[in-house]
C-alpha cells in the first residue's frame, strides 16, 4: 500500500507543478481542428504520470516485471512522444518509432501471443511468426488509439484509472499479486493527474503520456494472455469503449476516403460534444461505459459459464450499437432539412 501511495502523491505533486509552470521551457497545447479547448494549456501531464510510475516500480523492487524490454520500449515511445510534444514530428516517423518499440516489447519481452482468444471457448492456433506479427500490430495500434482517444478533458486520464485498476482486480482474483500490483501502480499513477485533469482540465498527459498509456495497456494484456492470467479477449473487453471508438472511426473514415491520421473531430466523444453535451457529461458517460465492460469481464472471469460469457458479450456489443443509433440518429435530427 505505501508504494501505491506513493506512485499517487508522486504522480499528484509533479502534475500539480507542470500545471502551474509557464516559464520559458512550458508546453502548451493551443486549439486546433481537433480540440475541444478554447484556451492554451500545459501538455506536460504524462510526465507526471510516468514520475510516480518509474517511482513505484523503482522502490518497490518489480522493475523485472515489466522486462528490460518493455522498460526500453516504454522509452522509446514516450522519446519520440515528448518530442512531438515539443515539435510536431511526421506521422511516418512516429509510426515507425511505434512499430519499433511494439516489436521490441512483443519479441525480446517473451510476452506475444501463444494463440488466439478472441472469443471465449473459442482459441486459434496459429505460426509462431503470425502470432508474433499479430502481437506487434496489436501494440502498435494501443499506442495509436489512446493518442486519437486522449482529446478531452478527463477522458484518457479517467479509462486508464478504471482499466487498469480492473486488471489490477482480475489479477487479484487470479491469485497473481505481482501483475495485480503492477497494475494498480499504473492505475494510482493516472489517478495523480486526473486530479488536475478532470473537467475543467488544468493540464493535459500530451502525447508522452497517451502513448506510453497505449503501450502499457497493450502490455498488460498480452501479459495476462501470455501467462494464463486472463485471456486475450477478456482485457480487450475492458478497454473496449477505446478500441471501438478508435477502430470504427478510422474505418468510417477511410471508407469516406479520408486519411485516418489527419485530425478530425469524428470521434463519438467529439461529435456528442458538437451536438451539445458538456465535456463533464461526456467523460462520465464513457466512464459508465467502461466500468460497465469492466464489471462484465469480471462476471466473466468468475463464472466460466458459456451462456453467461455470450450475454456478457451481446450486452457490450448491444450498448456499442445502441450509441453509434444514438449518435446518428442526434446528428440526423439536427442536419439541415
Amino acid at each position: 500500500m505505501f508504494y501505491l501511495t506513493l506512485a499517487f502523491l508522486v504522480s499528484l505533486l509533479v502534475t500539480a507543478a507542470l500545471s502551474r509552470y509557464r516559464g520559458r521551457y512550458a508546453l502548451l497545447d493551443h486549439p486546433n481542428t481537433r480540440s475541444l479547448h478554447a484556451g492554451a494549456r500545459p501538455r506536460s501531464g504524462g510526465l507526471g504520470i510516468l514520475a510516480g510510475l518509474v517511482c513505484g516500480f523503482a522502490l518497490s523492487g518489480l522493475w523485472p516485471a515489466l522486462s528490460q524490454a518493455g522498460w526500453a520500449a516504454l522509452l522509446l515511445v514516450a522519446a519520440v512522444s515528448f518530442a512531438d510534444d515539443i515539435k510536431h514530428r511526421p506521422a511516418w516517423l512516429r509510426l515507425t518509432v511505434h512499430l519499433a518499440a511494439a516489436a521490441m516489447f512483443a519479441w525480446a519481452s517473451g510476452y506475444a501471443l501463444a494463440d488466439l482468444k478472441f472469443l471465449p471457448g473459442l482459441t486459434l492456433e496459429a505460426p509462431g511468426w503470425l502470432l508474433m506479427g499479430f502481437s506487434v500490430l496489436l501494440t502498435a495500434w494501443f499506442i495509436n488509439l489512446y493518442n486519437f482517444m486522449d482529446g478531452m478533458d478527463g477522458l484518457a486520464g479517467g479509462m486508464a484509472v478504471i482499466g487498469f485498476g480492473s486488471f489490477a482486480l482480475l489479477g487479484w482474483l487470479a491469485h497473481a499479486p505481482v501483475y495485480a500490483f503492477s497494475a494498480a501502480l499504473v492505475a494510482l499513477s493516472a489517478a495523480g493527474f486526473l486530479v488536475f485533469n478532470f473537467p475543467p482540465a488544468r493540464i493535459f498527459m500530451g502525447d508522452v503520456g497517451s502513448g506510453s498509456l497505449g503501450l502499457l495497456a497493450a502490455a498488460f494484456i498480452l501479459w495476462a494472455d501470455r501467462y494464463g492470467i486472463f485471456p486475450l479477449w477478456l482485457g480487450l473487453l475492458v478497454f473496449s469503449p477505446f478500441l471501438v471508438d478508435a477502430t470504427w472511426t478510422v474505418v468510417r473514415r477511410a471508407l469516406q476516403g479520408k486519411k485516418p491520421w489527419e485530425a478530425h473531430r469524428e470521434h463519438f466523444y467529439q461529435r456528442l460534444v458538437g451536438l451539445g453535451w458538456t465535456h463533464r457529461r461526456t467523460t462520465l458517460c464513457a466512464y459508465a461505459l467502461m466500468l460497465k465492460c469492466s464489471l462484465l469481464a469480471v462476471l466473466c472471469f468468475c463464472i466460466t459459464a458459456s451462456a453467461v460469457r455470450g450475454i456478457a458479450i451481446g450486452l457490450a456489443a448491444l450498448a456499442y450499437g445502441a450509441l453509434i443509433a444514438y449518435v446518428n440518429a442526434l446528428e440526423h435530427r439536427r442536419r439541415p432539412k
